[in-house]
């Protein structure tokens, strides 16, 4: 049996893979989440068309990292001298997957 953190873990996994599919997106867990058994780096836990995801669950997130207007779409986060990352709800993420999916499949037709 499992820890309870891994079990935790693999269950949010398993809920944003469920989460993507209802967009019409093809997601596939890792195996043991474990990137190797798709191919990939071990740290991969899903992927999301032909984008590769890490999934983690924590009991709370840092309230700078989350945006605290509901009309803020995103939150651009930066170390100093570090790359630019972007934060934003699923949902949103999703809609812009199968944007870009509904984009492609209509230049391929």
């Amino acid at each position: 049996m499992g820890s309870k953190s891994k079990n935790k873990g693999s269950r949010f996994e398993r809920e944003c893979v469920s989460k993507a599919k209802s967009f019409g997106l093809e997601a596939v867990r890792a195996w043991g989440s474990d990137g190797r058994s798709l191919g990939m780096e071990p740290e991969v836990d899903m992927t999301i068309e032909d984008f590769s995801a890490q999934c983690k669950v924590r009991r709370r997130i840092a309230k700078w990292i989350k945006p605290k207007m509901m009309d803020k779409h995103i939150q651009l986060v930066k170390e100093d001298r570090g790359e630019i990352y972007a934060i934003l709800r699923a949902e949103d993420l999703f809609l812009l997957f199968l944007l870009r999916k509904e984009t492609l499949e209509s230049k391929n037709t």
